[in-house]
Parts: structure tokens; sequence; C-alpha cells
């Protein structure tokens, strides 16, 4: 099969998208598919795989790494039609997603889109009255939708969500990220700890970007009543992003920022490393789809305490490969410090964590990707598109 992703960001930017697509386009390859990319320009960037096209992009001030597509290029617009394409998926619905559903149209080709992200969550960027943003922000995603011929969600809580705020309860399939355990077999936990000079700490870490929404402030006041308590505590963020400084100023207020340790960018095939050679994952978000970064670190044998929230929840069964906590400090860190002073219960929810991650194996998930391929196909030749309820 030739398949067309269409997304706003791709290497070397980090982020969950972008994890995704590159993930599904190593393991759809794998499985004997062409897997062609189009997304922005990267400055000082050279790609190091085939078929990854780029359009002409700008970037954004006090944004160094974010490219924004300028979704208009004769040479790709020549090219296309060579590459004899049998699926468009999308995975925004803006600048580029516009892009995939005109090209989609124009070339009576399936359009796919998976909802990656709760765009309603990122109204805060705008300032006006909230209520009349997302109500536009709705109204928009519904124009959108109507032009996509099948729906994929990150995880089954994401899809009741679409179904309570959208209407959508048909031509939805929910299709997790997948995880590459590859790199997994090669992490070296003593090494890195020797390497970070964590010693005989007790590591709690914490990976995504540093953004308002991820609900930083929480986990930080939680890591704070637990390092105040035990010495032998520190905590690691993996990420990078415009809350750093109030982040790390954060931290200072506390009297944590000895025992904090911010990482900023990490090549997605470190983390696993970090993340193996740590003790607790520890995670506040509360605006997630599927929670990549959780099973990530459940994979690498780790117990999890995190806020209860779309996408962990499906991730994490509380109770069993760690704990879900209310959005709150005090439980989050009531959770954290079970898991510090219980060795025993560290180990065995561990392994049930790792065990559970397991269920999310890439491969496995890229086949179940190309049948919902071949359902889109018969839409999109029936003439059926996705209906907004709202």
């Amino acid at each position: 099969m030739h398949i067309g992703f269409f997304t706003n960001a791709y290497h070397p930017t980090i982020s969950g998208v972008v994890s995704s697509v590159s993930s599904y386009r190593k393991a759809l390859t794998e499985l004997g598919n062409n897997v062609f990319i189009f997304t922005p320009h990267a400055e000082n960037y050279t790609d190091t795989e085939p078929f990854v096209f780029r359009y002409p992009s700008i970037n954004v001030p006090n944004f160094p790494d974010l490219q924004v597509a300028i979704p208009i290029s004769n040479a790709i617009d020549h090219i296309l039609p060579s590459l004899m394409l049998d699926v468009i998926h999308s995975h925004h619905p803006i600048l580029l997603g516009q892009t995939a559903a005109h090209k989609a149209e124009k070339m009576n080709l399936p359009l796919v889109f998976t909802f990656h992200t709760r765009y309603r969550e990122y109204s805060h960027y705008i300032s006006l009255n909230q209520e009349f943003v997302k109500d536009q922000i709705d109204n928009w995603l519904c124009e959108y939708l109507g032009k996509v011929h099948h729906i994929i969600t990150p995880s089954e809580s994401m899809r009741r969500i679409l179904s309570e705020e959208y209407g959508f309860t048909e031509q939805v399939t929910t299709i997790p990220t997948g995880i590459d355990f590859s790199n997994y077999k090669t992490a070296n936990r003593e090494l890195v700890r020797k390497s970070q000079g964590w010693n005989n700490d007790i590591v709690l870490i914490s990976v995504g970007r540093l953004a308002l929404e991820k609900n930083w402030e929480t986990l930080l006041m939680a890591a704070a009543d637990v390092i105040n308590k035990y010495s032998d505590i520190r905590l690691v963020i993996i990420g990078e992003g415009s809350e750093h400084e109030d982040l790390q100023e954060l931290a200072e207020e506390l009297g944590i920022a000895g025992q904090v340790a911010f990482t900023g960018k990490v090549e997605p095939a470190d983390v696993s490393a970090y993340l193996a050679a740590a003790d607790i994952f520890c995670f506040a978000s509360v605006s997630e789809t599927q929670g990549l970064a959780t099973l990530e670190a459940m994979a690498a044998g780790l117990p999890v305490a995190a806020v209860d929230a779309s996408g962990t929840s499906d991730a994490v069964e509380n109770g069993i490969q760690g704990f879900l906590t209310p959005n709150d400090s005090v439980a989050l860190a009531y959770a954290i410090e079970r898991l510090v002073i219980n060795p025993d219960l560290r180990d065995r929810m561990g392994s049930a964590a790792k065990i559970r991650a397991r269920e999310f194996d890439i491969i496995l998930l890229a086949k179940k990707l190309l049948e919902v391929y071949e359902i889109a196909m018969g839409n999109a030749k029936a003439g059926r598109y996705v209906k907004c309820g709202r």
C-alpha cells in the first residue's frame, strides 16, 4: 500500500505526534508498505530517510524549533501523482491537514485523520473569551472532519470524549501509538545512573513538553512533599518548552531546585535509556489523548504515579501497574510516597507495567492501521464522510 502522511511536525522536532508518525512509518515499512511524509521544511536539518517531502516554512518568534508550513509547493504538486497513493493520512486539522483534505478530494483518495490532541485544551493561548474560542474551535473541527472518511483516536477515553463533545459514533477506530521495544533491549541502567550522578538515589522521572496544559506545577508540588521527607529522592524532567524558566523558578521556591534536573531536549532513542535507569514514573498531565509517555515508561518496567486523566487511565490500571490520583498535589505525593517506601511494591507494579506495555507492540497496531485504511477506502468509494452530531 502507498500511504501519504501529512503532518505539521516531523524530525528534528520532538513531540508525541512526531513519535507516532515516525513509529508507524517504520512499522508500516517493515510490513512491506511505502509511507511518504509531507511536512514543513526544517532549517539546518538534512533528512537521512527517503521519501520525506518538505513544504516551505517560516519560523515562529520565541519558538525556535517550531516551523509553520506554507502549504504551497509546485515541486510536491508535480511529484504527488507519480507516488500513486492509496490513502492520505492527516495528523493535524490545520495547515498541512487542510492540504491533505484538498489533495484527497482532488485525487479521489480516502482521507484518514488521527485525533492526536484535545484542541479545546489549547484555547488559553488565544486571549479572547474562552467559551467563544472553544466554540469556534469546535465548529472548525466539525467542518474539517466533514471531509474525513475515518477517524482514529489514540485511546478509548478520547473516543468517548469525541462522542460526548461532537457526537461522533461511527467511522471511528481506536488505535494507540505503538511502542518499538528494540530501544529498550540496549538500555544500560547502570551506565546512565553513573553518567548522571544518580548514585543510589530513588529517581522520579517524567517526560513531556514543558507547557501549561501539561500540569507540571502539580507534579513539582507533589515531588516537593516527598523530597522534603526523604533525603535520597530526586526528580528528573525530560523535555523542553515555554514553561521551562517558570518551572525552574517554582522548583527554587519549593526548595527542591538541587534535587530537580531539567534535561532539556533528549533524542527519542535515548529517552528509553533514561527511563530504564529511573525508579518511578510520575505524571500530572490532564490533556493527554493517549499517554504515550506513560506507556513508554511502563515498557521500561517503571511503576506509575499519575493524575487520573484521559489517556493515562487507558494505559494504567489503578493499583496494578501504579496509582491514579485526583488532580491534587497532596494525593499525587501520597501515591509517589507509597512507591518510594516500598521497594517490593515498586518491583511488583513495575513488572505488571512491563507486561501491560507489551499489548501496545507497534507491529500489531500497524496491522490494525492497515485494516482501517481498507475501511476508509470503502467509505470513500461509497461517499461516506464522518458526520458531526454537534
